[in-house]
């Protein structure tokens, strides 16, 4: 058998394009794939639209962001095991700098009049960016009562009992291993589209590019290469530190969202907000959401607000060290063990690709946790409302055997209120993401600063 080629494209040559796309992976997942498809199928032709879509689909069985993940496999398709690493990280870094930036500065000035009022108007925009995605998520996946009923199952599991997001997961994708054999024709998983055969052929033939038969030596040299790479910074901060530090109470609990990161960011984001503020006390109620503005505003996955909420919470309990190195410390950490699992789904099961995605049964278990991330996306949004559209929250209140947010519904904001229908109405004309967050802010921070006076 012939070896297979390494670098089908040189790899100084492939940085830079990468490079590239990762300057402008601005707008979440879609945004991203978008131009993933347009610099590297329809200008570059280094791949061909249907194996694009064929490593698209792959990349959604997994957790984690799969813009990220789809980049990291072309990059293994077009230059192997250092392709892949080159493509991925240099998906993620633009955005990782950028989010740095944004933490320092709002630590610093976060409670100036000028900051204040920028995420005056920027707050109700994200309010209306999460609540677009319900219903773009749910239109395109709940086509049946079965379906919606999962939705709403979660969104009552998340907002009442506050059930740990990993549970609500995989009771999900359970019940769709369990109703797929029963009624397949309620859990049919679409998936990114079919390929155009009108699309320009390729100029590097799909015998060409990287591959590698599955074997089971690979896999565990893989695998128990990449949990030692991935577990690693967390033990050496646990021996420098103590098992108790917050380094290490952050690389858990980051390392354990990281597998279960389902349904894009904002699914998981529920979870974390909920964790973040509520039980470690790292954010205030109304962070999360000046977070996801800052990472809705910055080139690459939107899960890299986990990297303020580090951040933040390691400059609050810095414990014997500087808070300033304690926040960067923390921001590295979970910078790393949030990206590394990406890595390792892709090159573990890529050999695989194709028997994964003829596997029915796991199709259903797909459209069964789509569904129910949809739920959980709306109880992100609920979140998002009570916290940015009121000036008082009871956080927490409790009924009998539920916990819920109550509202003071005389410190209600019209500014907000104002602001959110004006971005929910620039989204529904088609307006990209920075184009309405920036026409937001401006309009927020002028009428902050007028009533400031």
């Amino acid at each position: 058998m012939s070896r297979p080629r390494q670098d089908v494209v040189p790899l100084l040559a492939a940085a830079k394009v990468w490079a590239l796309v990762a300057a402008q992976s601005f707008g979440g997942p879609a945004g991203q794939i978008a131009v993933m498809q347009r610099v590297l199928v329809d200008d570059r032709r280094w791949i061909g639209r249907g194996r694009f879509l064929h490593a698209l689909n792959f990349c959604t069985l997994l957790p984690g962001p799969e813009a990220q993940q789809l980049a990291t496999y072309i990059g293994w398709l077009l230059g192997g095991v250092r392709g892949g690493l080159v493509a991925g990280w240099l998906f993620v870094l633009p955005g990782a700098v950028a989010m740095f930036a944004l933490s320092a500065v709002y630590v610093a000035f976060g409670t100036t009049t000028v900051v204040s009022a920028l995420f005056a108007g920027v707050a109700p925009a994200v309010l209306a960016i999460v609540a677009s995605a319900v219903l773009r998520v749910g239109s395109r996946s709940l086509n049946n009562p079965l379906l919606i009923g999962f939705a709403v199952a979660s969104f009552v599991a998340l907002a009442l009992f506050r059930a740990p997001f990993p549970l609500i997961v995989l009771g999900a994708g359970l019940a769709g291993l369990v109703g797929g054999r029963l009624r397949p024709d309620l859990f049919a998983a679409g998936g990114h589209g079919r390929e155009d055969p009108d699309a320009p052929a390729p100029l590097i033939s799909d015998d060409a590019l990287h591959g590698a038969k599955f074997s089971w030596s690979r896999a565990a040299g893989i695998l128990a290469g990449g949990l030692v790479i991935w577990a690693l910074p967390i033990i050496a901060l646990g021996l420098a530190f103590g098992g108790d530090s917050i380094f290490v109470e952050q690389g858990k609990f980051f390392s354990g969202t990281a597998v279960v990161t389902f349904g894009g960011a904002y699914a998981v984001l529920a979870y974390i907000a909920q964790r973040a503020v509520y039980t470690y006390g790292w954010l205030a109620p109304g962070e999360m959401v000046k977070g996801l503005a800052m990472a809705e505003t910055t080139p690459g996955p939107l899960i890299q607000v986990v990297q303020f909420v580090a951040f933040m919470g390691a400059y609050r309990n810095p414990g014997s060290l500087n808070p300033w190195v304690g926040a960067v410390i923390a921001a590295c950490l979970v910078t790393w063990v949030t990206y590394v699992p990406c890595f390792l789904w892709i090159f573990l099961g890529a050999p695989s690709v194709e028997a994964l995605r003829g596997n029915e049964r796991l199709g259903a278990a797909l459209a069964a946790i789509t569904a129910a991330v949809v739920g959980v996306i709306a109880n992100l949004a609920v979140f998002f409302a009570v916290h940015t559209l009121f000036g008082r929250v009871d956080d927490g209140r409790r009924y009998r055997f539920v916990r819920l947010d109550v509202p003071d519904w005389a410190t209600v904001s019209p500014r907000a209120l104002g602001v959110g229908a004006v971005a929910f109405y620039l989204f529904a004309r088609k307006w990209s993401v920075l184009s309405t967050i920036g026409l937001c802010a401006l309009v927020g921070s002028a009428i902050h600063l007028l009533a400031a006076q």
